[in-house]
């Protein structure tokens, strides 16, 4: 099975599927990770969100053919980026299930944005 958790920044997508993953034993794919080893790494940052992506999904595809679970946590903010997890779930022979997490609360979900520590250098 492969679940896809998609959203803004700080709706709290990473809470639910760091969680989720622990509980089921699943591989757990973060594109903000994914992203940042590939700025640190020197990539153009023009190329790390596509490339992140990219990286995610053969990850997953690679995974998901040995019979794991995988649980993608990522905005997924183009339809570009939903098609892919279909397909990959395709390739793979794997139900997908989408989940788009969104914080309700305005005031709350501003909070955690202007309040989260800064991850990304350079």
């Amino acid at each position: 099975m492969l679940i896809v958790f998609s959203g803004l920044p700080g709706t709290g997508k990473t809470t639910i599927a760091k969680g989720l993953a622990a509980k089921v034993g699943a591989l757990y794919l973060r594109i903000d990770t994914i992203e940042q080893a590939l700025r640190n790494s020197g990539a153009l940052a023009h190329d790390v969100g596509r490339s992140g992506y990219l990286v995610a999904n053969a990850l997953a595809l690679s995974n998901l053919t040995l019979g794991r679970t995988v649980i993608v946590d990522g905005v997924n903010p183009v339809m570009e980026s939903r098609i892919a997890w279909s397909e990959i779930a395709s390739q793979a022979g794997v139900e997908l299930v989408n989940i788009e997490v969104i914080c309700s609360d305005k005031n709350e979900h501003q909070r955690r944005v202007e309040t989260r520590p800064v991850m990304f250098r350079g």
